[in-house]
């Protein structure tokens, strides 16, 4: 019984970051980019492989960064493609080229999502994450077409 205070105490704070999280002042700007419309399917961007030249990491070895573009998933609210740079086996960069929603709401969502999302990949340098709570179709299809992304450039 002792618990449930923090446990209540616990809940309001992190609702009270949600709230703030969504009608805040917003410093970090998300990797979201594209149209909010849901018409037109719109082709997928061109898969590429693309390198550029050696550059030293700092705290890994040198070589070229490549990238790739993952397909375009479709999912409940919309669809998405991920665009992934990796030097070597680490994933070092993660953009959204393409998000498209079927509603304002799945926007804002997105909005929120994909920036924990790409932390967590960056943070792993893997695609095995776990997805955002409430956001659960968003997850997957972010992580489906990273998936696609690193299977074009042979990496893990």
């Amino acid at each position: 019984m002792k618990r449930a205070g923090w446990y209540l105490i616990t809940g309001a704070v992190a609702g009270f970051a949600g709230v703030l999280g969504l009608h805040g002042g917003g410093a970090a700007t998300p990797t979201v980019l594209g149209s909010a419309k849901s018409g037109g399917t719109g082709a997928p961007p061109a898969a590429s492989a693309r390198t550029s030249g050696p550059a030293a990491r700092p705290g890994g070895s040198a070589g070229p960064a490549r990238q790739a573009t993952g397909t375009l998933v479709q999912y409940g609210y919309g669809e998405l493609s991920v665009t992934v740079t990796v030097h070597g086996n680490q994933i070092t960069a993660v953009s959204v080229p393409v998000l498209r929603t079927a509603e304002p709401y799945s926007q804002q969502l997105a909005q929120q999502v994909i920036p924990m999302l790409r932390s967590e990949v960056l943070a792993a340098h893997s695609v095995r994450i776990h997805g955002v709570s409430g956001a659960t179709y968003t997850s997957a299809a972010y992580a489906q077409s990273i998936q696609s992304a690193l299977d074009k450039l042979h990496v893990r």
